[in-house]
């Protein structure tokens, strides 16, 4: 295989080799997105990331023997909440079947944008409702979980002091716990850290029948299932008991990681769910965290299909770059000036393709490889494609790089630069593709500039003439004022 795929685990905050159970089924889970709305641009990076790592799975281990799981999560509150509010005049089951299917088909569509491999599987909460319902019932037999009245109706609740070694994953004394629900802490837990596995739902609110034994006497609660017991049950049924990695954000950490663990390991009986678990870093947008009260939050679809950010469309390989320039573990600054660099990047490699005809893949480069393999170091591996892109190439020869084969203009060369960028998914269109797209934005912004001196020389002719002239062409200028500086700034948009 080469190099040995290292992998930094944070269950034992150490990076290691990875050994997976089964070389001929390398198994994966990924928690993906609550379908209440669409994904925004922090969802992206492990979409992206894990995409990264199922590509090189495949690589190591071959196609057929990986198995990647990424859930969709379509039963929660918060989407129960947004289809009251979007479809008002509808039964509820029906105006959360409108929200699910219409968030995760835009979630599909906007992934597919950002050059993401579909998973081996995608399964779906409401799909392992009786899977859940039986987990539970075994955390009930073991004594890890129990039945009690809460507020808003019964509960079965995970009883967390049942576990000795709860908070193995964030490193977090029981006493530091605070509830691992989505609910507000309550008298009837028997710890404040106990969170929740089912709970009753209202005659208003959609719900299924869960039968729970308790010393021989067995109730029927119509409710819905907590948050965590779902990816432990969706896990365990296609990847089973223990399985190799589990990714997502760091953000995942505590609680939902935590009380998967907490829940799987105690009706499995096992020490570990799996052997690796890995998280990305945070995002942050233009130097702060993003949130709606700051004006920066921006999902995915925003940013491919309006000029909400930076005043104009990103495609989509334009986010994917930028997000892997940083290390997956790293913070992201995801900004405009990001996504320039990111641009700049990728118009400079297809200009340098343009210069080869039909020019096809080969095979990556083994020192591309090798850097992926030390635990996805996509910056390292994007240093040796600035290289093999260089067009020095007296510079590329004095330092060294001969030995890789470093000359692009060698149509051999040539070859394994461009399946080294699409190893991670990129350089995926057609240079002239990407050309004639960038040479038609530079023209615009040529235009806009040029209307934008006249309006301050008070030309207002001639800067009518240039709005005129682009509205000819189906393109809708919109002015608006910088909200720091006063300044005019003019964003496009083509007609519908």
């Amino acid at each position: 295989m080469g190099e040995a795929l290292k992998l930094y685990n944070t269950l034992t905050r150490e990076k290691q080799v990875f050994e997976p159970i089964d070389p001929e089924n390398v198994r994966m889970y990924v928690c993906g997105p609550t379908v209440y709305d669409f994904a925004h641009i922090g969802n992206a990076r492990p979409v992206i990331v894990f995409d990264v790592l199922y590509r090189l799975l495949r690589h190591v281990y071959g196609e057929e023997h990986v198995t990647y799981v990424r859930n969709i999560t379509d039963v929660d509150d918060k989407i129960n909440a947004r289809a009251r509010r979007d479809y008002p005049d509808l039964p509820l089951n029906e105006a959360i079947r409108n929200v699910t299917e219409k968030t995760a088909d835009q979630f599909h569509k906007d992934i597919a944008a950002l050059g993401v491999l579909p998973p081996t599987i995608e399964p779906r909460a409401t799909e392992h409702i009786d899977g859940m319902v039986a987990m539970i019932q075994t955390l009930i037999d073991k004594g890890n979980a129990y039945v009690a009245e809460g507020a808003e109706g019964k509960e079965v609740l995970f009883d967390v002091p049942s576990m000795p070694d709860y908070g193995r994953l964030s490193r977090r004394n029981l006493e530091d716990q605070q509830a691992g629900a989505r609910i507000a802490v309550e008298s009837h837990k028997k710890s404040p850290a106990d969170f929740v596995l089912w709970k009753e739902s209202a005659a208003d609110e959609p719900g299924w029948d869960g039968a729970f034994t308790v010393d021989g006497e067995t109730a029927v609660i119509h409710g819905r299932p907590g948050w965590h017991i779902e990816c432990s049950v969706m896990s365990e049924q296609h990847l089973g008991e223990t399985f190799d990695i589990h990714g997502g954000g760091l953000d995942l950490i505590f609680p939902h990681h935590e009380n998967e663990i907490a829940q799987s390991c105690s009706a499995h009986g096992n020490h570990v769910m799996a052997n690796v678990w890995m998280h990305n870093g945070f995002v942050q947008v233009e130097g702060r965290k993003m949130a709606k009260s700051e004006g920066n939050f921006f999902t995915i679809h925003e940013l491919l299909e309006t000029e909400n950010f930076g005043g104009r469309k990103w495609p989509g390989e334009v986010l994917r770059l930028a997000m892997l320039m940083t290390h997956y573990r790293e913070p992201i600054d995801f900004s405009v000036k990001r996504l320039e660099e990111a641009e700049r990047l990728l118009t400079k490699w297809y200009r340098q393709l343009d210069e080869v005809d039909n020019l096809q893949p080969s095979v990556p480069n083994t020192r591309f490889i090798s850097a992926l393999c030390n635990d996805l170091d996509t910056p390292k591996a994007f240093q040796l494609l600035y290289t093999l892109f260089s067009s020095d190439q007296m510079g590329v020869l004095e330092a060294g790089a001969s030995e890789l084969g470093w000359d692009f203009y060698d149509r051999e060369c040539g070859a394994v630069a461009l399946a080294s960028a699409r190893f991670v998914g990129l350089l995926l269109h057609s240079p002239d593709e990407w050309l004639r797209r960038k040479q038609g934005l530079d023209e615009i912004q040529e235009k806009i500039d040029e209307r934008l001196a006249f309006i301050r020389e008070k030309n207002w002719a001639e800067a009518d003439r240039i709005r005129d002239e682009l509205a000819s062409q189906g393109i809708q200028l919109k002015d608006s004022k910088d909200k720091e500086t006063g300044e005019r700034i003019t964003t496009w948009e083509v007609k519908r």
